[in-house]
């Protein structure tokens, strides 16, 4: 009986590694707009094949295959795996773009990690427009900092452009108003955000804001505006 069992088992598994995949399929999760397309990723998943229905799940290396698909430069990671009834199933998260910069080499994203990313034919993320000259020495700190303007609602939705000046200094602008926003060098960011937010929050209520050229981060005690 146990030897009929073991017979069985080795059989029934070698006749489902020889089946062949049924379909592929892809699942982006988080929550960006598809950066990547579908069909790209398919592309990946069949390598050298014309239809993942030629493939046998015995010729599936799913870690080769995951390996391939994270080396895509839009791709945070994935995971690939193949279900009872036999379709091929890519989980994807893709990088999160929290800026877009402009030099004289072309554009390009920073992502949530500080890595870089390349512009899609898909979609545009709207985020800040990043110039001026980003530096190893620079490039970390400026990472943090578009981190907190992409992770709180109100930053998100109000700065639109940051500007890297000499000595790592930074210039800020805004959605809906003519001021720049000095936020001076790269330290106290957390301070220096709320300061700001509470001052816009007081100064929209009496439309003072339109009056202004300036607005002053630099001291973490006072916010200093100019007309």
């Amino acid at each position: 009986m146990f030897a009929l069992v073991i017979f069985l088992y080795s059989f029934t598994s070698s006749r489902n590694s020889q089946r062949k995949l049924k379909k592929s399929e892809v699942i982006f999760v988080g929550e960006n707009s598809n950066f990547v397309k579908q069909e790209t990723v398919n592309k990946l998943l069949i390598e050298n094949k014309t239809d993942v229905r030629s493939i046998a799940k015995e010729d599936l290396n799913l870690d080769r295959l995951e390996n391939s698909i994270n080396q895509h430069p839009m791709i945070e990671k994935s995971d690939v795996f193949v279900t009872v009834d036999g379709v091929l199933k890519v989980v994807v998260k893709q990088k999160t773009p929290i800026g877009r910069v402009f030099d004289d080499l072309g554009s390009f994203y920073i992502d949530y990690e500080g890595n870089t990313m390349p512009l899609s034919d898909v979609n545009t993320a709207r985020v800040p427009l990043v110039s001026g000259e980003i530096t190893n020495k620079n490039k970390k700190k400026l990472s943090k900092v578009l981190k907190m303007i992409y992770d709180d609602e109100f930053l998100k939705k109000n700065i639109i452009g940051v500007q890297i000046l000499a000595g790592d200094d930074l210039m800020m602008t805004n959605r809906n108003f003519d001021y720049e926003i000095e936020f001076g060098k790269m330290v106290n960011e957390k301070k220096k955000f709320k300061n700001y937010k509470a001052f816009f929050q007081k100064a929209v209520l009496d439309s003072t804001l339109y009056k202004y050229k300036k607005i002053n981060l630099r001291f973490t005690q006072q916010v200093v505006c100019s007309k």
